[in-house]
């Protein structure tokens, strides 16, 4: 018997075997993605301004119809006032209210704020009322959120009819209503 070497082979690995065709200098490092930094900041930039475009379209339009010129205001400020019904107003347990014809000139009435083109800008109620003389009735006034930028304002009270306002007296709180 002779003795004969018998040659195993290698155990197997998770490792791709070495191509026996370049040497370990000869191969290449691994690709890398290479993009240039000017497109990058491009990119960057364009995506911003798009981003800052939308947002400004987005504040300005805020789902309304209105024109420009109202986007453009400077805020919001309270319209404060005095409603007063010169007579048949009646006593109630918490002030007085109209009464016959005045029946809607009450506390929680509605008050409405239209721009000088008549499109409405707010909303508010009338205040409790306080007696004034025999059977007079004092309300206060108060809308908030008012939009600054108008020429002047129409208030109206109810359905009432509408009150023209400047804009200086409508931010002073100067608006005053009498009916009766």
């Amino acid at each position: 018997m002779t003795d004969q070497t018998v040659a195993t082979p290698p155990p197997p690995t998770d490792r791709p075997a070495a191509s026996p065709l370049l040497t370990t200098a000869q191969r290449r490092p691994a690709r890398t993605l290479s993009v240039p930094v000017w497109l990058v900041a491009g990119l960057t930039g364009f995506a911003a301004g798009a981003a800052t475009v939308g947002l400004a379209w987005g504040l300005s339009s805020s789902g309304s119809s209105a024109p420009a010129a109202a986007s453009a205001n400077t805020g919001t400020f309270t319209l404060v006032g005095s409603m007063t019904l010169t007579s048949g107003a009646v006593d109630t347990k918490t002030g007085c209210a109209g009464s016959g014809g005045y029946n809607d000139i009450r506390t929680g009435a509605g008050v409405t704020v239209y721009d000088e083109s008549g499109k409405v800008l707010a909303i508010g109620a009338l205040g409790p009322g306080v007696t004034q003389g025999v059977d007079g009735c004092a309300f206060t006034v108060n809308v908030t959120k008012v939009p600054r930028g108008p020429k002047f304002y129409q208030v109206e009270i109810s359905h009432r009819g509408k009150i023209n306002l400047s804009s200086s007296d409508a931010e002073a709180g100067l608006f005053g209503a009498t009916l009766g």
